[in-house]
């Protein structure tokens, strides 16, 4: 899926580097924006919080990771996230994704 593909809104979006096997990827979220539920068939995705605080939020099992700056968590593939900033508020980070090919399925899609 390319960034013009994208199915959310987010402040800023930058590409760091992109293979088909492995992407790393930036994003900034502003208050009340969030990465919607979701999986991915083959990418693991490791977040690395930038600024914070932030929660990524998993199901099957449901987990909840708080980060603040420097800290990073991993969802293995097909697991279902969601990302936001801490009681909805602004957060950057970034996200390496791989190694496989990527996807966005949403959840209830």
């Amino acid at each position: 899926m390319g960034e013009s593909e994208l199915l959310y809104s987010v402040e800023s979006r930058e590409t760091v580097a992109a293979t088909p096997d492995l992407r790393m990827v930036v994003l900034k979220l502003a208050a009340g924006q969030e990465v919607p539920w979701h999986w991915h068939s083959h990418v693991s995705d490791h977040f690395i919080c930038l600024e914070g605080p932030m929660v990524v939020e998993t199901r099957a099992p449901r987990e909840s990771f708080e980060l603040m700056p420097g800290q990073r968590c991993t969802v293995p593939a097909r697991r279902a996230h969601h990302v936001s900033g801490k009681g909805g508020g602004p957060c950057k980070f970034a996200i390496l994704q791989g190694i496989g090919t990527y996807d966005f399925n949403p959840v209830g899609a």
